[in-house]
């Protein structure tokens, strides 16, 4: 709803959230399968959230809303590569944008854009937008890389 600084306040809050539940649940020895795939699963909807959102800031044509749109597609095929893998024994967690890179950008793109924006003389939103580019352009590298790398390392496995 153009409230920038919030969501960004918002993303990086969910963020290290995210990060202490983990580190709680592992250091009092709580961790569970459910708890596992409860928390990555939620983590794809906080994501889809923050790209839809940007969708809806940049309205629902024109390169902002692309952008947002081909950031949410390859940050979920970056998750969903890694997880295939893990499925059939192959742990990936390479690539150049992660979700904790994403959240990181994106959180700092949405506190500090709106000024840089005016400070550049540029409308609102460009610096974000920009930035949504790399997270676009980053995380299709990472899916593809890992989507190679998962797929060289199972056909190998099946190699007699």
């Amino acid at each position: 709803f153009g409230h920038l600084e919030l969501a960004g306040w918002s993303i990086a809050l969910s963020g290290v959230a995210d990060i202490m539940d983990g580190r709680v649940s592992r250091a009092t020895g709580k961790t569970s399968v459910y708890g596992d795939f409860i928390d990555s699963t939620l983590d794809r909807y906080i994501e889809a959230a923050m790209f839809i959102g940007m969708v809806y800031f940049y309205g629902s044509k024109g390169p902002g809303a692309m952008l947002a749109i081909a950031a949410l597609a390859s940050s979920l095929i970056v998750s969903y590569a890694r997880a295939r893998g893990e499925v059939h024994g192959v742990n990936c967690t390479g690539g150049l944008m992660q979700r904790g890179e994403r959240l990181a950008l994106l959180s700092l793109l949405l506190l500090a854009g709106r000024a840089i924006d005016h400070l550049m003389h540029r409308p609102a939103g460009t610096v974000l937008m920009i930035g949504v580019a790399v997270i676009a352009a980053t995380s299709l590298y990472t899916a593809i890389y890992r989507t190679v790398w998962i797929a060289r390392e199972l056909r190998r496995q099946d190699k007699p």
